[in-house]
């Protein structure tokens, strides 16, 4: 992650005085926090509903009601977060 960040750093030194390749490095950068993040935290969800599960298979209609709640939860954040990446490319925030 620091070799990433650190990438991103000399790259916009390198970008300095280009203000529209400054602001796609934003957008890929905030594009693929967002989704990498996502796709994290749905990994998790699920790894931790299946262990739920096992544990207690009684409980999985209720398991299975706060999954697509946290499935939701996820999306919307990845979502704003790609939309927020399309303001950054378009160059309107």
């Amino acid at each position: 992650m620091i070799e990433a960040l650190a990438t991103v750093l000399n790259l916009a030194i390198l970008l300095q005085g280009n203000v529209e390749g400054l602001r796609l490095v934003g957008f890929g950068v905030a594009a693929g926090t967002a989704v990498i993040g996502s796709g994290i935290g749905m990994g998790y969800l699920f790894g931790q509903t299946i262990a739920s599960i096992h544990r207690q298979p009684e409980a999985f209609s209720m398991s299975q009601t706060w999954l697509f709640v946290g499935i939701g939860l996820v999306e919307a954040q990845a979502l704003f977060g790609l939309a927020f990446a399309l303001l950054i490319g378009l160059g309107i925030f």
